[in-house]
């Protein structure tokens, strides 16, 4: 067992055999702290809906989809000193912790379920949100967030998960962040998604909310598991009641799902559910599904024999990620390029805001 050090609190942390995990706080974080950005750490009902209960759902289906390491990931984890520290925020199934054996690892997710795979593993984890990390400032040598901002809903939230990056690491640390882009380039991929239309965005639009969604909508359809873009994903649980019944959104969804619509009418089209297909015979593993079904957060897919989930998803346009960083001071971006349908980019922490591009250290070396 390996002690921890939590943002204000000192404390341990495993997990039993049941998966539930044990925290011995020894002192308590202090008021101001606690109180810093709250508006954009309250989850969104959209994001609780149809992020964390989605993926606490699919769990061991997605998990045995995600074994394959991106080669961009694992230059990085490589190009690390001997004895990193290696925050991992949204680790999802852990694939990537432990991947340079001479380097220490911390994973964490909001999804409990996948958090238990983890610990199963051997891996060192925790439950957490990505826009309240649990960790002390400057903790580790280098973080990653693989295919994780894009299931945060609003302008702000993705931004603190991007300043939680940086506080986490020490000076001179390296962070790793990876979007799934809305410039895919299997173009017949958007028409496979469903827009989110005006009228369900306003459930969740706010004053650091993406721009007004386009009221287009296309009809659901699936993505062949074979085709999701070789990354994971996360989540989190905190207050706010829904406008809508859940009943309510769902109705609204299919009356708009049967629309006919060109997606090149969706030029700025970001806001999208992206379905997710569980077998029938995986579905029943935990009776997530069934209360899913019951409360109208997932249909049945007879044809294709699996129970069907929506995931909400920001897609990423091009410069989106550097316009986020733009404004914090103590981040520079020492690389940033676009590969497999993802938008990436690399940060180093500093002591005060620099103009720089240039990339540096180890990672120069492996461009």
């Amino acid at each position: 067992m390996r002690e921890v050090k939590v943002k204000g609190v000192s404390s341990l942390c495993t997990l039993d055999s049941n998966g539930e995990s044990h925290i011995l706080q020894s002192e308590l974080a202090s008021d101001s702290q606690r109180n810093s950005s709250l508006n954009v750490q309250f989850t969104p009902e959209i994001e609780k809906k149809y992020v964390h209960h989605v993926y606490d759902a699919i769990a061991p289906h997605f998990s045995s989809t995600r074994f394959a390491k991106w080669p961009k990931v694992a230059n990085f984890l490589s190009s690390l000193p001997s004895e990193s520290l290696v925050l991992d925020a949204g680790c999802g199934n852990g694939k990537y912790l432990g991947f340079n054996p001479d380097c220490f690892y911390i994973g964490c997710d909001t999804s409990a379920p996948l958090i238990k795979i983890c610990a199963d593993r051997g891996h060192e984890v925790l439950v957490a949100d990505a826009v309240d990390l649990p960790y002390r400032t400057s903790f580790g040598d280098a973080a990653i967030s693989i295919a994780v901002l894009h299931h945060l809903s609003t302008e702000g939230r993705r931004k603190k998960a991007i300043e939680e990056l940086i506080r986490v690491v020490k000076k001179g640390g390296l962070v790793l962040i990876t979007v799934w882009a809305v410039e895919q380039e299997d173009k017949s991929l958007l028409a496979r998604w469903t827009p989110l239309t005006q009228k369900y965005g306003e459930e969740w639009i706010g004053p650091g909310s993406p721009r007004v969604r386009s009221p287009s909508s296309c009809t659901l359809e699936s993505i062949p598991e074979t085709e999701e873009n070789g990354f994971g994903e996360r989540k989190k649980d905190s207050g706010q009641s829904s406008m809508q019944s859940l009943q309510e959104i769902t109705s609204q969804i299919e009356s708009y799902s049967g629309a006919s619509t060109d997606v090149k009418n969706a030029n700025n089209q970001q806001e999208y559910f992206i379905p997710w297909h569980l077998p029938y015979h995986r579905a029943e593993v935990s009776g997530a599904s069934a209360c899913a079904l019951a409360n109208g957060l997932a249909k049945k897919d007879d044809k294709k024999g699996a129970v069907v989930y929506n995931r909400y998803y920001h897609v990423f346009s091009e410069g989106e990620l550097e316009r986020l960083v733009a404004g914090i001071d103590n981040a520079v971006i020492v690389d940033r390029f676009f590969d497999k349908s993802n938008w990436c980019i690399v940060l180093e922490k500093k002591t005060m805001k620099s103009q720089t591009t240039e990339p540096c250290g180890a990672w120069k070396n492996l461009m």
